[in-house]
């Protein structure tokens, strides 16, 4: 005789609202870095600085 265990709904509730909220932290912090930074936190030599640069122009962020 076999025990199938199944997860409750408040666990399967809980799991989506924390993916839910990790990925709308982790969309907050692109946007902020793309569109913000200015090379405040993304201090990686100039590389970083022209690809986020760059990215501010494809998403039509103003950055001059």
């Amino acid at each position: 005789m076999a025990i199938a265990h199944t997860p409750s709904r408040a666990t399967e509730s809980l799991a989506t609202v924390l993916v839910t909220v990790g990925v709308v932290l982790l969309a907050l912090l692109t946007l902020y870095l793309v569109g913000f930074d200015q090379g405040a936190i993304s201090r990686s030599g100039m590389f970083m600085h022209e690809l986020m640069h760059d990215g501010r122009h494809l998403l039509g962020v103003p950055c001059h």
